[in-house]
């Protein structure tokens, strides 16, 4: 017991060194980083929308749940996409350069906020949508409400809105584990253990797959700072919006391409009977191809998504 006690006083101090290194010194990092776009006015607070690109089809790319910073994250796509297209990336509330939000993370107020977004930058619908994980349901909600302001959808091997049995997904979206995972998450983020957690771990953003020296840095100081309440109250109502958009009847007419990733494919129970069963609820025009790549393949592959990209539109048009 003595030795139990010692050993959880030099834990405790640790991290209330930790704490205090971090709020004196790293706090106000994110300070110096400007915005890559333009800081927009959406029920009254800022959202963050980067575009690029002078192409007539406008792709929208939608980040999925806590990417740091979607802006820097989506750059090689958003780079290669724009040679032929107008490309724009919304940060929602909570991610990037965007302020946070205390409005519930519904699909109803995330369809809004883009919508609200987009036209407030200037863009003008109708849009291919080009959603990322999560982000594909409030794609499928998008679409079954507006759709004429959506021409297809693209999607990044985005979340089933289909039942499926108890597998890592769905443990994953349960509430308990989202809150577990939060206090975990904000211990190491409050005590700069993530700097060196997450220094310890594979990153896909190098420049050997197109990411420029800013993007990497930039993305590396928000990775550090990157939960929060926002993100958090995202990943307690995942189960409620993939519910609710599974009983909204999905507009059949659209065209959807789904691309999806080979490791998710393997890593999901179920996944190609669960896939199969996403893209008949989209309806006969939707279709699918795999990437050999990881969930975020979009970091790593993206001349296929841009040559996905490129033959699915031109067949559609």
């Amino acid at each position: 017991m003595y030795v139990f006690a010692w050993i959880l006083g030099i834990i405790v101090s640790l991290n209330v060194i930790g704490f205090a290194i971090n709020k004196i010194f790293f706090s106000n990092e994110l300070e110096v980083i400007s915005p890559y776009g333009e800081m927009v006015e959406v029920n009254n607070q800022k959202m963050h929308v980067y575009s690029m690109g002078q192409g007539e089809q406008t792709i929208i790319l939608l980040p999925g749940m806590g990417l740091p910073l979607p802006s820097a994250d989506f750059g090689p796509l958003m780079r290669e996409l724009s040679k032929d297209y107008t490309v724009v990336t919304v940060e929602y509330f909570g991610m990037g350069f965007s302020d946070e939000t205390d409005t519930p993370r519904t699909n109803e107020n995330y369809m809004e906020e883009i919508r609200i977004a987009l036209s407030m930058a200037g863009m003008k619908p109708p849009y291919v949508l080009m959603p990322h994980s999560v982000s594909g349901v409030y794609s499928e909600y998008y679409a079954a409400n507006y759709p004429d302001e959506v021409s297809a959808i693209i999607m990044l091997d985005t979340t089933p809105t289909v039942k499926m049995e108890s597998n890592l997904q769905t443990i994953i979206m349960e509430p308990k584990f989202v809150k577990t995972m939060s206090v975990f998450n904000t211990l190491l983020q409050e005590t700069g253990l993530k700097r060196i957690v997450y220094g310890l771990l594979p990153t896909a953003q190098t420049v050997e797959n197109g990411y420029t020296e800013k993007e990497i840095s930039d993305s590396k100081l928000f990775t550090y700072h990157a939960f929060n309440d926002t993100i958090m109250n995202q990943a307690l109502s995942l189960n409620d919006i993939v519910n609710e958009v599974n009983s909204v009847v999905f507009p059949s007419e659209l065209p959807v391409l789904k691309l999806i990733s080979s490791v998710s494919l393997k890593q999901l129970k179920d996944g190609e009977e669960i896939q199969k069963n996403h893209l008949n609820r989209l309806g006969t025009n939707a279709e699918s191809k795999l990437i050999d790549g990881s969930h975020g393949f979009f970091q790593t592959n993206v001349t296929d998504i841009s040559d996905a990209t490129s033959n699915f539109l031109k067949k559609i048009n």
